[in-house]
C-alpha cells in the first residue's frame, strides 16, 4: 500500500455552462425524416444559424421515454418554425434508435434527429451522465443560434417533462434575442407585458404588469 494519495486519476471534467458558449461536439445520428445515418456538430449547427433543443433520455426501449418524445414530437414543427433544430440524445447506438423508432408506435411521429452517445463524452460534458447506470438522466438544453448555453433542465429518471413548458422558453428566449433590454416574467406568453429593468421598476414591478 502507498502512504501518499495519488491524485493522478481525479482529472476535472469539463461541463457546459449557462452563459457561456458550448464546446464542439460530434454524435452520430438517425435521422427518421430521412431514414438515414447521419452526424450532428455543434459546429454546423451554428453554421446553420439554428437555435438548438438537446434532449437527453436515458434509454430507448423503456416507459417515460417514448411519452416524453411523442409529446416533443407533438411540438417539433412549431418549434422549427421558431428556428430550433431538436436532437434526442442517449447512449444507446444510432441502430437502436432506428429498431426502436421502427417498433414503437408512441414514436411514429417523430423526426427529429435522435443521436447516439454510446461513450458518454456529451452526456458528461452536459452534467446528465449517471456512472452507476451509464445512462443519462433526462437533461434539456437550449443553445442559441450564437453557441450559447441559455438555458437547462434536468430531471431524474422517473419524472417525465412537459414539451409545452418547453416551447414556452423557448419563445421567450427568442423574443429576448430581438429585445436584449427586456426580461420576461414568470408564465410569460408572446403577447403578454415584459419588464423593462431599472431604478425606476425597483420594488414597482406588480405597477409596471396592470
Amino acid at each position: 500500500m502507498h502512504d501518499e494519495f495519488d491524485d493522478s486519476c481525479c482529472v476535472e471534467i469539463e461541463q457546459a455552462l449557462l452563459g457561456a458558449e458550448v464546446e464542439d461536439f460530434q454524435m452520430k445520428v438517425y435521422d427518421p425524416r430521412e431514414g438515414f445515418f447521419g452526424e450532428v456538430t455543434m459546429e454546423g449547427l451554428i453554421e446553420a444559424g439554428k437555435w438548438t433543443v438537446l434532449f437527453f433520455y436515458p434509454a430507448d426501449f423503456t416507459f417515460v421515454c417514448p411519452t416524453e418524445l411523442a409529446d416533443l414530437a407533438e411540438k417539433h414543427a412549431e418549434l422549427e418554425s421558431l428556428g430550433c433544430e431538436v436532437i434526442s440524445v442517449s447512449t444507446d447506438t444510432e441502430y437502436a434508435h432506428l429498431a426502436w423508432r421502427q417498433s414503437e408506435k408512441l414514436l411514429s411521429g417523430v423526426n427529429f434527429k435522435m443521436a447516439a452517445d454510446p461513450t458518454g463524452v456529451v452526456s458528461r460534458y452536459f452534467g446528465v451522465y449517471d456512472p452507476d447506470t451509464g445512462l443519462a438522466l433526462r437533461g434539456t438544453f437550449l443553445i442559441n443560434p450564437e453557441g450559447v448555453l441559455v438555458a437547462s433542465e434536468i430531471n431524474y429518471y422517473n419524472v417525465g417533462r412537459n414539451a409545452d413548458e418547453l416551447l414556452r422558453k423557448i419563445k421567450a428566449n427568442v423574443y429576448l434575442r430581438e429585445h436584449p433590454e427586456q426580461a420576461c416574467p414568470a408564465k410569460w406568453e408572446p403577447g403578454k407585458k415584459t419588464l423593462t429593468p431599472s431604478e425606476a421598476l425597483v420594488g414597482k414591478v406588480a405597477e409596471s404588469l396592470e
